[in-house]
């Protein structure tokens, strides 16, 4: 992502500082404890994201990756202008239509009529803009009469529903989609996807967090890895991809192997046969946890037999990490 005079968004050293303010104490003891604690108030501030910098250029599609916690909605938050930043500059040049939490911008007393005619307005939208937009905006969205109906009685799925068509439908410069996609069903998700397509296609900038790395690798040019707050890698999506999965991969063997240390197996059957230990070695005979493709893979098992047992048989899945079944020898 180079630095451009015209950028999309750009973020220059932006920080994000949740101060926890303690509840107002109700009784002595409570406002001894909250004297004795205002020297920990300040170490126990949450820097959510801490002295971010890059740019996105117009058109670009980009990913935002990263655990729970990492900061990537509150970045997306910021960029929305839904909350300011501590520190630092955020620039973002065009219109911005962002669906993160379920039922953000909805009023849950107004129908679903009247909360796109109350979205599109805060977006700017003219009411006849918007009623030419309307049919388009339900017809995408699938609600049929629901859309007459208040939103409080919505489920997650049609709260989804009418926020993602609203978000794509009032012509936005800059698209920004948190997780949320997750709460539709299939057919819907692949809709949503496939429209976010089209607009990448049309020069729409779009921001995109998921955990489905599959369509991340399918939409986004760049990725940002944020970790911690920080921002830990940023590049092209199947270098940063490849790293971040290097990484969650090295995680989960390392948690596995502690598991196993403190007798963390999980056992089911008739316990005639005991598993004891399970080892991968590569082709030099060593321990390890990740393997590329073409390395070779030799699976070491330790087992006790609490009783005679007649040519024991053991069966193997490898599974790819997105739950892809690669072979069962």
């Amino acid at each position: 992502m180079s630095m451009q005079s015209q950028p999309a968004v750009r973020l220059q050293n932006v920080s994000k500082r949740f101060a926890f303010t303690p509840d107002t104490p109700q009784s002595v003891l409570e406002t001894a404890i909250a004297v004795f604690s205002r020297r920990r108030q300040a170490s126990e501030d949450l820097w959510a994201v801490r002295d971010v910098t890059f740019d996105i250029l117009p058109g670009q599609c980009v990913g935002i990756i990263g655990r729970n916690g990492s900061g990537k909605s509150t970045l997306l938050k910021l960029i929305a202008r839904i909350i300011q930043p501590t520190s630092g500059m955020i620039m973002v040049n065009g219109r911005v239509s962002a669906l993160l939490e379920l039922g953000a911008g909805f009023h849950p007393d107004l129908t679903g009529r009247e909360n796109i005619f109350l979205n599109a307005s805060v977006l700017g939208l003219t009411r006849r803009d918007t009623e030419a937009l309307y049919n388009e905006i339900v017809d995408f969205s699938e609600l049929g009469d629901y859309i007459n109906m208040p939103v409080k009685h919505y489920s997650s799925g049609m709260y989804m529903r009418l926020g993602f068509s609203v978000a794509i439908h009032v012509q936005p410069d800059i698209l920004i989609v948190d997780e949320i996609l997750a709460v539709g069903d299939q057919s819907f998700q692949t809709k949503c996807l496939d429209r976010i397509t089209e607009m990448k296609r049309a020069g729409v900038t779009i921001l995109f967090i998921s955990h489905e790395l599959t369509n991340m690798a399918n939409l986004c040019n760049d990725v940002v890895w944020m970790d911690h707050g920080n921002v830990r890698m940023v590049g092209p999506t199947d270098h940063i991809l490849a790293h971040y999965r290097d990484h969650m991969f090295k995680r989960t063997g390392e948690q596995i192997s502690r598991e196993n240390d403190f007798g963390g197996f999980r056992r089911w059957g008739t316990m005639q046969i005991e598993i004891t230990d399970v080892r991968l070695m590569n082709e030099r005979g060593e321990e390890t946890t990740i393997f590329c493709t073409g390395d070779a893979l030799e699976v070491e098992i330790d087992y006790i037999a609490h009783e005679p047992v007649v040519e024991p048989e053991f069966g193997l899945a490898i599974h790819r990490h997105d739950g892809t079944h690669i072979t069962g020898p």
